[in-house]
């Protein structure tokens, strides 16, 4: 089988291997164990690789290198026009050989692939929509379009399309799927974790507006005020990081905030395993990883109510939907910290429930998306 992926995920070559984002990488090595043959159509990155990047496994990759491109400007709009038509042509190409095509959602790339692929109604598809659906959401115009052309069955055609979530409306080729970042194997017993001293806050992602990192930090810093010692390790990169580093020490938070930058998968796994909170204040998520990744190690979850982020955490029973107010948020946390029954209850409900979600169901789940 020759397996090809359309995706705006940047990808780089060092010696004679291609790397790119880690956790979609090593999503992609599950796609990639069945087929004789992988094609990638990506934009080529000039970034050096970092310890969050991962190595394809797969022996056989051939990689088509695109340009990327967006429309947030009147300039970019006029540059997409000249360089989309020549990305399109690649893309043609690429799913000619294809015997599976599969979108990775939304993108600018994954927008063209949307609109490829109609040409392709034959040919096996499956799209993994990764962000938001939830269909009241707001989103850009783009997004927009991508999700009507992957719920149009007459435009997309011998397709299922992965969404997070279960949402009221759905076209028939729209499934309800999940992400997973560890194997069975990696299961531990229930971690009794104790909140009598140091209370240890963890935050995953890219240093961006969007994730409100700066929350994080302010919810630790009014815990630390009010005599409680506490302690946040922020793991990740991005154009925040130089106001974040300002504020910490603006307000002399130096010792209780640690901005550690982008870290390997066993080192944030480490930390999860240390932590006893796990902080996504998000404006938009698809299915957060982070959080999953920190209730499999027995954190509890405080993040916005977002995508299904209110069915992961069972609408407040598996952790803290946060409502993005200090004090309303701070008084949620304070019934973790005092009542120490409450706090073992709810990490042990939310490890139960994330260690659902292995490796191994989602290798078995992706096994008969391939085959069907």
């Amino acid at each position: 089988m020759t397996f090809v992926i359309i995706t705006h995920v940047p990808h780089l070559m060092e010696g004679n291997r291609f790397f790119a984002y880690g956790p979609y990488v090593r999503e992609m090595n599950i796609w990639s164990k069945q087929v004789n043959k992988l094609i990638v159509v990506a934009p080529k990155s000039t970034i050096v690789k970092s310890a969050i990047d991962g190595a394809y496994e797969h022996p056989n990759i051939e990689f088509i290198a695109v340009e990327n491109f967006d429309i947030l400007s009147l300039k970019s709009v006029f540059r997409a026009v000249f360089k989309t038509p020549k990305i399109a042509w690649k893309i043609v190409q690429a799913m000619k050989k294809a015997d599976h095509i599969h979108l990775r959602c939304p993108g600018n790339i994954g927008l063209l692939g949307c609109l490829v692929q109609i040409v392709f109604p034959n040919k096996p598809k499956t799209a993994k929509y990764a962000g938001n659906w939830d269909p009241k959401f707001k989103q850009p115009l783009t997004y927009q379009l991508q999700k009507w052309i992957l719920s149009n069955t007459f435009l997309t055609k011998n397709m299922q399309v992965l969404v997070y979530g279960e949402w009221q409306g759905s076209t028939k080729n729209i499934k309800s799927f999940f992400t997973a970042s560890y194997y069975e194997a990696e299961k531990t017993p229930i971690l009794n974790k104790e909140v009598t001293t140091r209370i240890d806050f963890i935050f995953v992602g890219t240093l961006v507006l969007g994730k409100n990192p700066l929350y994080a930090i302010q919810l630790v810093e009014v815990l630390s005020k009010k005599g409680y010692e506490v302690h946040l390790d922020l793991y990740g990169e991005g154009i925040e990081r130089a106001i974040l580093e300002k504020y910490i020490s603006a307000h002399r938070l130096e010792k209780i905030v640690s901005l550690k930058g982008n870290q390997t998968s066993e080192t944030i796994k480490s930390a999860y395993q240390k932590s006893h909170f796990v902080v996504l204040p998000s404006d938009s998520e698809g299915w957060p990883k982070v959080v999953a990744e920190g209730m499999f190690w027995g954190c509890i979850p405080l993040a916005t109510p977002v995508s299904c982020v209110p069915f992961m955490l069972d609408y407040g029973k598996r952790g803290l939907l946060l409502q993005m107010d200090i004090e309303m948020d701070l008084k949620q946390i304070l019934t973790y910290i005092s009542n120490k029954e409450k706090y073992t209850s709810t990490a042990i409900s939310a490890q139960k429930w994330s260690q659902h979600y292995t490796l191994n169901l989602f290798e078995q789940e992706i096994n008969k998306l391939m085959t069907n």
